[in-house]
């Protein structure tokens, strides 16, 4: 994680803190006094990375080695959401379940090695982002994406002013 963000000193405090935490969220499950120890981590990374620097990255997701973090302001991750080794994250991210209704939510996205999400780009519900995919910036991932596959945004469409 470190070689991954070395010259991104934002992406690597996100990452490190990011770290810190889960750590400590799972030594927490061991005993009542690593719980305890625990709480301090978790308040202080929910209050400067969540709080003060607009990322919501939460300990319980699950990331692999070498995840980078460009311009983290935005970015917005669900709890249950899988992500694999050297994926990059860029600011505006929204990576999540869809929730239909009262009880009714889907499952979170699993982004697979390699994968690297544009700016404002949107991937919810139980999809699968394959290795390698590339998904641009404003692009709605809504449904499985192969491995090695990009994902463009539509291409906008102008409309002449109104006179």
């Amino acid at each position: 994680d470190v070689a991954a963000n070395r010259h991104d000193p934002k992406g690597l405090l996100l990452v490190v803190a990011y770290r810190l935490a889960s750590s400590a969220r799972h030594a927490g499950r061991r005993s009542v006094p690593m719980r305890l120890a625990a709480i301090p981590i978790q308040v202080a990374y929910r209050v400067i990375v969540e709080w003060t620097l607009g990322v919501e990255l939460p300990p319980q997701v699950v990331a692999g080695p070498g995840l980078r973090i460009r311009h983290g302001q935005g970015l917005v991750v669900n709890t249950g959401t899988v992500l694999g080794a050297n994926v990059m994250l860029r600011h505006n991210v929204t990576i999540g379940n869809i929730r239909r209704g009262p009880g009714d939510t889907t499952a979170c996205p699993v982004i697979g090695d390699g994968v690297e999400l544009g700016a404002g780009a949107v991937v919810v519900g139980p999809v699968r982002v394959g290795a390698g995919a590339l998904v641009g910036a404003n692009a709605v991932v809504s449904h499985d994406i192969p491995a090695g596959a990009v994902v463009r945004a539509p291409k906008p469409t102008v409309a002449e002013p109104e006179r």
